[in-house]
C-alpha cells in the first residue's frame, strides 16, 4: 500500500468514525445544557462554591462569573508553579521562574496550553495533574459554556437570560469531560500509553552518558488534552513521544478525540434552536474547509520538490515514521483548525507551503471545527457576519435564526473578528522592530519571520503549537506571549456574551418569501466564501512575507 493511499484511508476511517458519533453526542450534549435536574456531585460543587444553578444570568452576570473563575485559576495555578519546589512529587524540580510561571498560568487557564518548557524536564506529578491537567477540564467547560449562551442567545426571545455560567460550567466537567476523558484514558493505556506516578529512571548510556526518562499520569491528561482541545503535552515531543502517542492507531484515535466534541456540537446547536438543519448548514461549512486543507496539505507534502524528498516519497523532515506525511498532514490540520495546538510532528519542517496551511488554519479563527465551544461561537459570529453581507447585497435588513442583526449585532461581530488579527500583527511587528526577539529565531529570512508570526497566531488565536523553531523561554515572549493569550481568549468572549444578550432581547421576526434561508447549500457557500476573504484581506500581507515567499522560493 503507497503512503498517498494510506493517508487517504485514514481520512475515511476518521471521518467515518466522527459521523457514527455527531447524532448521539450532539443530542446528549443538548440534552446536558437542557436539563433542569443537577446531579448530587453537582450539587455538593455549588454548594463548596456558593453558587445557585437556578439563577438566570443576564450577560454581564454570565461573564464576571466566567471572569472571576478564570482569574481565580490563573493565580492558583500560577502559585502552584512558584511553590513546586517545595510539594511532594516534584521529581526534584526547582520552582518555575515568574516569567515563564505567568506565562503558562496564563496558558492552561485560556485553553492555550502553549509550552515555553519542556515538561519532562520542568514539572512535577502535582504541578501536571493537579494543576495543568485541572485546568485541561474546566478551561473547554468554559469555552463551551460561552457556545451555549450564544446558542441561547438565538433560542430564545424577549429576555436577557443567558442561563447560569456556574451550571454550565459545571456539567461540561461532570457530564461530558469527565465522562468522555475516561473512556479515552482506557483506551489509550490499553495501546501502551504510560499511567503511573513514576521517578526519574536511568536507562542506558548514550552518547557517553546516562540517558534518563520519568514516568507520569499521561494516558489520563492525553485524553482530556485531546477531547478539550487543549494540547498541552506532558513531554516536549508532545504527541510524537511514544509514551503519549506509541501507535498509528493512537494517532488516528487521539485525531478523533479532538474533533469529536467541535464537529457534534453543530448537532447541538440545531437541536436548541428547533432546526437540526441550521446545524448541518454549519457542519457543512466546517467540514468544507477542514476537508480541504486537509487535502491541500497532502498535496503540498507528498508533493516531491526536489531530488531528496522524490527519493523519500514526500516530505518526512520533522515526521514520525510511525505515522508517515498522511497522518501527519491529517493531525496538523486538525490541530491548527481548532484550538488544540498538540503535535505529532514538526510544523517548522513542513515545507514552505505546508507550514502556511498551518497558518492559515489558525488565521481562520479556528471555526473549522475550532475548539470545543470557541469553534462553534466563532463560526456562529462570522454567520452573523456573512447574513450581513447577503443583506448589503438584496438591500434587505439582514436575519438569521428569526433574529435581526441590526447596529448593535454587528458592531460586536465586527469586533469580534478584529480583535485577534490585531493583536497578531501589532505584536509580531513590535517582535520583528525590536533587536531582543530577533535573537531567539532560529532562522533568518521568511522562515524566521514565520517563526515569529506563527508564535503570535497561535497564543492570540488560543491554539498552543509552536514552529519548533523559537526560542519562546525569555522574558519578552513569555510576557508577550502570555498577554496575547489573555486578551485573544476573553476580549472576544465579552463580544460574544453581549451579541447573544442583545439577540436573547429581541422579538422573533416571521419568516417570509424575502428571508435568506440559511439551512440550504447556497448559504453553506456563501459563509466558506466570507470566511476565506475576510482572512485573506486580513493576513495576506503577513503570509507573502513568511510562509508564501518560502514556499515560492522553494
Amino acid at each position: 500500500m503507497g503512503p498517498v493511499l494510506a493517508g487517504v484511508l485514514q481520512l475515511l476511517a476518521l471521518m467515518a468514525a466522527l459521523a457514527l458519533a455527531h447524532v448521539p453526542l450532539g443530542d446528549y450534549m443538548s440534552r446536558v445544557y437542557s436539563s433542569g435536574r443537577h446531579w448530587r456531585v453537582e450539587k455538593w460543587i455549588y454548594r463548596g462554591i456558593g453558587a445557585d444553578p437556578d439563577t438566570e444570568m443576564r450577560w454581564p452576570a454570565y461573564l464576571r462569573g466566567l471572569l472571576a473563575f478564570s482569574v481565580a485559576g490563573v493565580l492558583f495555578l500560577y502559585l502552584l508553579q512558584r511553590l513546586q519546589g517545595v510539594l511532594p512529587l516534584s521529581l526534584g524540580f526547582r520552582s518555575i521562574d515568574p516569567d515563564q510561571a505567568f506565562n503558562t498560568a496564563v496558558s492552561f487557564v485560556t485553553n492555550t496550553n502553549w509550552q515555553s518548557y519542556a515538561g519532562e524536564q520542568s514539572m512535577g506529578h502535582v504541578v501536571q495533574t493537579a494543576g495543568l491537567a485541572v485546568q485541561n477540564f474546566v478551561s473547554a467547560a468554559v469555552g463551551m459554556a460561552v457556545a451555549v449562551a450564544l446558542v441561547r442567545g438565538f433560542a430564545r426571545s424577549r429576555t436577557g437570560e443567558l442561563g447560569n455560567f456556574w451550571a454550565d460550567m459545571v456539567r461540561g466537567v461532570t457530564r461530558i469531560l469527565l465522562p468522555g476523558a475516561f473512556l479515552a484514558a482506557i483506551v489509550l493505556v490499553a495501546c501502551g500509553v504510560i499511567q503511573n506516578f513514576s521517578g526519574i529512571h536511568e536507562v542506558g548510556q548514550f552518547m557517553g552518558g546516562s540517558q534518563q526518562w520519568n514516568g507520569g499520569a499521561v494516558a489520563s491528561q492525553e485524553a482530556v488534552k485531546e477531547l478539550g482541545t487543549n494540547g498541552g503535552g506532558y513531554f516536549n515531543a508532545n504527541s510524537a513521544h511514544p509514551f503519549e502517542n506509541p501507535t498509528p492507531f493512537t494517532n488516528l484515535f487521539e485525531i478523533f478525540l479532538l474533533l469529536v466534541i467541535p464537529f457534534s456540537l453543530t448537532r447541538t446547536f440545531g437541536v436548541m434552536v428547533g432546526s437540526v438543519k441550521q446545524g448541518y448548514a454549519i457542519l457543512a461549512t466546517m467540514v468544507t474547509i477542514w476537508a480541504g486543507f486537509v487535502a491541500l496539505m497532502m498535496w503540498t507534502e507528498f508533493a516531491h520538490h526536489g531530488p531528496a524528498l522524490q527519493l523519500a516519497g514526500g516530505a518526512y523532515e520533522g515526521k514520525e515514521v510511525r505515522f508517515g506525511v498522511g497522518a501527519s498532514s491529517i493531525f496538523a490540520v486538525s490541530t491548527t483548525l481548532t484550538s488544540t495546538g498538540a503535535v505529532d510532528s514538526f510544523h517548522s519542517s513542513f515545507t514552505g507551503l505546508g507550514g502556511g496551511i498551518t497558518l492559515l488554519g489558525m488565521m481562520l479563527g479556528e471555526i473549522a471545527p475550532g475548539g470545543v465551544g470557541s469553534g462553534l461561537y466563532g463560526m456562529l459570529v462570522m454567520a452573523v457576519i456573512a447574513v450581513f453581507i447577503a443583506g448589503l447585497m438584496v438591500g434587505r435588513t439582514p436575519e438569521y435564526l428569526g433574529k435581526k442583526i441590526g447596529t448593535r449585532e454587528i458592531k460586536l461581530a465586527a469586533c469580534y473578528i478584529l480583535v485577534t488579527p490585531a493583536l497578531v500583527l501589532v505584536l509580531t511587528a513590535c517582535a520583528m522592530a525590536l533587536p531582543t526577539p530577533a535573537h531567539s529565531m532560529a532562522d533568518t529570512g521568511a522562515h524566521g519571520f514565520s517563526e515569529i508570526l506563527y508564535a503570535y497566531t497561535s497564543a492570540a488565536n488560543n491554539n498552543g503549537s509552536a514552529f519548533a523553531g523559537l526560542n519562546a523561554d525569555t522574558q519578552w515572549f513569555n510576557t508577550t506571549l502570555g498577554l496575547a493569550m489573555a486578551l485573544g481568549r476573553f476580549l472576544p468572549m465579552v463580544f460574544v456574551l453581549a451579541l447573544a444578550g442583545s439577540l436573547a432581547g429581541q422579538r422573533p421576526v416571521p419568516v417570509t418569501a424575502g428571508t435568506l434561508r440559511t439551512e440550504k447549500p447556497l448559504f453553506t457557500g456563501l459563509l466558506v466564501g466570507a470566511i476565506l476573504v475576510i482572512t485573506g484581506l486580513t493576513y495576506f500581507p503577513a503570509l507573502a512575507l513568511g510562509p508564501l515567499a518560502e514556499g515560492l522560493a522553494a
